[in-house]
């Protein structure tokens, strides 16, 4: 059985081969899965896990999930995705909801960076302050 290091360092391998200009490439992802699932090299359970995990991560780093308690007007959404756009390029893929909860603001989370600008956040920082 291969070591979990040993896996993840072919994982890695075929996920760098899984972009075609600078984009994951859905198709090449594919055949990776497909020649893995097939021949069933020793470990290719572990190799597919951690592949897995990689391409997730990918996904989600190209992933704007916009939520504001209201729904934004046209020109605020363009300015809000040229913003993102200009920060994390041309890739990105914006998704908009509404979260009544959030009270007024936005929050915005892309893969692993959070800009919270909500109202909500603000009081719950500022009951923080006086507890």
């Amino acid at each position: 059985m291969k070591s979990s290091k040993e896996a993840l360092r072919t994982a890695k391998k075929l996920f760098a081969v899984s972009f075609v200009d600078g984009q994951l490439d859905l198709p090449t992802v594919q055949k990776v899965v497909k020649k893995l699932s097939e021949s069933k090299p020793r470990g290719y359970l572990g190799v597919v896990n951690a592949y897995w995990r990689l391409i997730q991560l990918e996904v989600k780093k190209n992933r704007a999930v916009i939520e504001s308690a209201v729904e934004l007007e046209p020109s605020v959404k363009e300015a809000v995705v040229a913003d993102l756009k200009k920060k994390y390029g041309e890739q990105i893929a914006p998704e908009f909801s509404i979260n009544p909860e959030l009270l007024g603001g936005m929050k915005i989370r892309v893969g692993s960076d959070v800009w919270d600008g909500s109202v909500k956040n603000r009081v719950e920082r500022l009951s923080e302050k006086f507890n």
